[in-house]
């Protein structure tokens, strides 16, 4: 695999504009997400992460026109590690010097982690996460942003995760009225600005730009927080401390890089969709993990792909890895020649920005339609959702996605076994089961008297299915001979080919014949190397020798 995504010119004019068009729409988000994830103070360090994350991702990998920089989930868990470390003694705040090194350090893990998942090629299981877990988590991390932007929202300082900053948020309920109307303001642009303005600037840009102005006008420098002071110049390199609160940091590491892995891969799946391309999960898994190993060496905040910025910028006419690193350098003009005016920028106007962000991430449609599909499915789905706002991020889609697979291999063994109950036992009394069988070999079935047993397995057969093959054991004494019948098994698990040998061996213990039809190579294969004798080529074979059985 090369390791530099490749790249051309012939669509340069079309990878520009998308690429200035997605640093329009990433602008305002950077700020606010760096201000979410690390408080007062930080909303630089997620332009950081845009400029790093964004290039590098784009350079390195396998998304030809997707633009990566700081999300909702990534934010989100830099928030829930400023709050772990907070826990531990670490001062929160960054003019302290004490958490960003440490914070960055988790990054830097992260993204080494990444880089190993697809040097590994994992890419491929981590998209295969039910869609069911993936909601629940994605509308969870809404619900996460919306929370913790209550408090700024109302002009109301709060730390923590959810349950500590709506705790703070009600204990000290003393709403900033400039806060509430600058907020009022910038929801206001941000939801009711027309289509058609919003294609040529983004209601985020737009809020920005409107409101900034008109707080310093009406309320003046002092009666709301801001931005405050940003460091001029680009990102300089600034060494991550691996020294103290290993344990963390490393959890930390693992935990954005399993995040942004899913967050990245999903939006890869949203390009392929709109670009009609297809994309290399491995590579891109490994771009996002260089894009952060470095981000955390310069104090920019980890980023994902970004559904958002990736969809304009297709829009837009980007296609090339070209998009991106435009996107990055026209951040980085911003950085170097804007840094006083950003300075300027009240928190609040970023809350309300954040809380449009959460309500985007809230899968909606599936809220409301999952009871409708399936009440399992559902259950899961708000399951993950809550454990994703109250417990963990990283628990919330283990278990999700170990409950949803329990689920799921529960349905798949009902198809699987459904066969045996309709045609066992197979006699002349069971006329539905019958006419699952050619004639010829209904006129052999016959002639059997009621004395065979066919067990008739379907499916691939996985772990799941040796349950129902065991708990049917105890008919095999009830005839003289049993047949079992796997023409429509095209692969059998380990412990499928246990419960079959096991089945073979009770007939035997019962001085029984048993004989297996209708095999595959492989499957006959894998029970030759169990020592499963009694293999027939087909099930009509079987029959006719479990007819010279009875007549011995």
């Amino acid at each position: 695999m090369s390791l530099i995504n490749g790249f051309h010119l012939r669509n340069i004019r079309g990878d520009v504009l998308g690429g200035i068009t997605a640093a329009v729409v990433a602008l305002p988000l950077a700020l606010a997400f760096g201000n979410a994830a690390l408080g007062p103070g930080g909303a630089i360090y997620g332009l950081y992460g845009a400029v790093v994350v964004g290039f590098l991702a784009a350079l390195f990998g396998g998304t030809p026109a997707q633009v990566s920089g700081p999300t909702g989930p990534m934010s989100v868990t830099v928030a829930g590690v400023v709050a772990g470390l907070a826990a531990v003694g670490v001062p929160r705040d960054l003019s302290a010097g004490q958490i960003l090194p440490l914070v960055m350090a988790a990054v830097v893990i992260g993204g080494l982690f990444q880089i190993l998942f697809g040097i590994l090629k994992l890419g491929k299981y981590i998209t295969l996460v039910p869609y069911s877990v993936v909601s629940g988590f994605m509308s969870g991390i809404g619900v996460i942003i919306i929370a913790l932007q209550i408090g700024p929202l109302l002009g109301i300082g709060t730390r923590g995760g959810v349950i500590e900053s709506l705790r703070t948020v009600f204990s000290n309920f003393e709403p900033n009225g400039a806060a509430i109307g600058v907020a009022i303001m910038t929801l206001g642009i941000v939801f009711l600005t027309p289509r058609k303005i919003s294609e040529w600037v983004p209601s985020p840009l737009l809020a920005l730009l409107i409101v900034t102005p008109l707080s310093i006008v009406i309320f003046g420098d002092s009666a709301l927080d801001r931005i405050g002071e940003i460091p001029k110049g680009v990102p300089s390199l600034s060494l991550p401390s691996f020294t103290k609160y290993l344990p963390i940091i490393f959890k930390a590491g693992l935990v954005l890089a399993v995040l942004g892995a899913i967050d990245s891969l999903l939006t890869s799946l949203v390009a392929d969709n709109i670009s009609q391309t297809k994309h290399n999960s491995d590579r891109e898994l490994i771009g996002q993990g260089i894009g952060n190993a470095v981000a955390g060496l310069f104090s920019g905040l980890p980023g994902a792909g970004a559904t958002m910025r990736t969809v304009i910028n297709v829009k837009s006419g980007g296609q090339t890895p070209i998009s991106g690193m435009v996107h990055s350098l026209v951040l980085l003009i911003v950085l170097v020649g804007a840094g006083p005016l950003a300075e300027k920028i009240p928190t609040a106007l970023l809350a309300g920005i954040l809380i449009k962000v959460g309500l985007d991430i809230i899968d909606w449609g599936f809220l409301r339609r999952a009871h409708k599909l399936s009440l399992k499915t559902a259950a899961v789905m708000y399951g993950v959702l809550l454990m994703t706002v109250f417990w963990d991020l990283i628990w919330a889609v283990l278990v999700g996605v170990f409950i949803a697979n329990m689920l799921t291999i529960d349905s798949i063994t009902e198809t699987q076994l459904e066969g045996m109950d309709a045609d066992n036992p197979l006699d002349k009394e069971n006329i539905q089961a019958k006419n699952l069988l050619p004639a010829e070999e209904k006129d052999l079935l016959d002639k059997c008297s009621g004395e065979v047993m066919l067990f008739r397995l379907k499916g691939p057969l996985s772990f799941g299915a040796a349950k129902g093959i065991s708990d049917r054991m105890s008919l095999v004494r009830n005839y003289k001979i049993l047949i079992l019948d796997i023409t429509d098994v095209p692969r059998l698990g380990v412990t499928a080919t246990l419960a079959i040998e096991d089945m073979m061996q009770e007939a035997k213990n019962n001085s029984r014949k048993a004989f297996v039809a209708g095999a595959n190579e492989k499957v006959k294969e894998r029970l030759s190397k169990f020592g499963v004798e009694g293999i027939i080529t087909t099930r009509k074979e079987a029959l006719q020798v479990a007819i010279n059985e009875l007549k011995k």
